[in-house]
């Protein structure tokens, strides 16, 4: 049989934790909002107080596939939470009509359909905005949407670049918006009941945490995407689109596979790591890292893509005594796993990106990795030397070692802070920030071959130690 863990969690005292940084961040850049018929909005306009059987209207900005994810969260959460769907919005027509259809099959409601944003935030009613566009633009969409009054989920990664992700923090922090990003694991019971564990002290003094993900495939390109061939440039706004970068002629491509190219997202890093990397500052109370080295290349798939399939990086938290390691290879999927190195204790989870799938191991059992080590964890688990962390959802089935990206307690967690104006959701805006820097460590020590670090009191990234 598998033992189980009680159910009660274990709480500790943060000697540094996420709320007591908070109170030390300094504040960035001045906010701009992305157009001038929104930026003329402010907080006044949010007239509507939500009451607790106030229905939450929704609109969907950016209709494409991660949309189609958001729309299930919103979907399985809408009864529970009252929440209804108004409005669609995406450059693309094609993109804007399919996905109104798709909410009338859904919600059974006819939505208004927009072009830009500013109408979008322009329409009455509206209490809500669910941002997945191009990685690139999260950030100064998140800033036009909550400039505008409008509560925001806005999809990882926040930002791409240091300025972007200051920009939309002093624009969340200056607003009374609601803000949840897309980090959704850390509002899954089995990853917070990690995150106990961790600060119970069980572990022991930890010196590392290692995330290896990986998958095997040319990922994020299809040679026959279909979208590629559809749009047509006259069905878009290109230089919308752009959204402040660098102009150059229509490109299907770069339009529809956005994260394989390095002027718009970091790929793994901005993809997968904003992920891994938020989810070590989740489980250990860490922030940004003080220091950031990666490498890696086109290795595997040598198509049109310019950033990596293969990827490393390793990070120190300094005030933590901490070593962070992240690797991804799209060319080999063996050997997925998360691991929490504690000198009394280890953590260890069975699978990719978001698996429940978690061992505590103590020290003392010494089990060697190799083949043989699932065979020894068998027999620890039985024996009640180790133990599987589970929670009620899976009782005294092992956990699966992987879970869909649409989370019902990320967006119900949400709804009940929008109707009570707790703007501490799970992913607040300072996670945002924190996973943004790293990732834009990450990005920027690979493509510049060298060790970044990271200068709190000047919130800069450098290229040298700090004295």
């Amino acid at each position: 049989m598998f033992y189980i863990t009680n159910n009660k969690m274990i709480m500790a005292k943060e000697s540094i934790s996420r709320r007591n940084f908070l109170a030390k961040t300094a504040v960035g850049v001045a906010a701009t909002t992305v157009s001038t018929s929104a930026s003329s909005m402010s907080t006044a306009s949010y007239n509507r107080i939500l009451g607790a059987n106030d229905r939450i209207n929704i609109g969907f900005l950016g209709c494409g596939s991660r949309s189609h994810g958001h729309q299930n969260m919103v979907k399985m959460s809408a009864q529970d939470k009252n929440l209804g769907v108004v409005a669609v919005c995406d450059l693309w027509s094609k993109h804007r009509e399919g996905t109104a259809a798709r909410i009338k099959e859904m919600f059974g409601a006819d939505v208004k359909q927009f072009k830009y944003s500013e109408q979008l935030l322009e329409m009455p009613g509206l209490d809500a905005v669910m941002i997945a566009t191009g990685d690139f633009q999260h950030a100064k969409i998140l800033a036009e949407v909550v400039n505008a009054g409008k509560d925001c989920y806005c999809e990882k990664p926040m930002a791409e670049s240091v300025d972007d992700a200051k920009l939309a923090r002093k624009a969340v922090l200056d607003s009374k918006q609601v803000v949840q990003m897309g980090s959704q694991w850390v509002s899954e019971p089995v990853q917070r009941k990690v995150r106990d564990i961790v600060r119970s002290g069980r572990l022991g003094q930890i010196t590392k945490i290692e995330q290896v993900w990986n998958d095997n495939g040319p990922r994020w390109h299809n040679p026959q995407n279909p979208n590629v061939a559809a749009i047509r440039e006259e069905d878009t706004d290109w230089k919308r689109w752009l959204l402040g970068k660098p102009y150059i002629p229509f490109d299907p491509w770069k339009y529809c596979e956005f994260r394989i190219f390095r002027d718009y997202s970091g790929g793994i890093t901005s993809q997968w790591m904003s992920h891994a990397i938020g989810l070590a500052h989740f489980y250990t109370d860490t922030a940004i890292p003080d220091t950031m080295v990666a490498n890696g290349g086109i290795f595997g798939w040598p198509d049109i893509r310019e950033n990596p399939d293969t990827f490393q990086a390793l990070a120190t938290f300094n005030d933590s005594k901490l070593l962070y390691s992240y690797s991804s290879s799209y060319a080999n999927k063996f050997g997925d796993y998360s691991c929490i190195r504690g000198k009394e204790g280890t953590l260890f989870a069975h699978g990719g990106e978001g698996s429940p799938r978690w061992f505590f191991i103590p020290e003392h059992l010494k089990l060697a990795g190799g083949f043989d080590f699932y065979e020894g964890l068998k027999d620890a688990v039985n024996s009640r030397k180790a133990e599987i962390i589970t929670t009620e959802e899976y009782g005294m089935k092992l956990p699966p070692v992987g879970l869909s990206d649409d989370s019902k307690y990320h967006m119900d967690n949400w709804a009940d802070c929008m109707r009570s104006r707790n703007k501490d959701t799970n992913g607040n805006i300072h996670t945002g920030f924190w996973h943004s820097v790293g990732c834009v460590m990450a990005t920027r020590s690979y493509r510049e071959g060298k060790k970044l670090y990271w200068d709190r009191a000047k919130e800069e990234i450098v290229d040298h130690p700090l004295s």
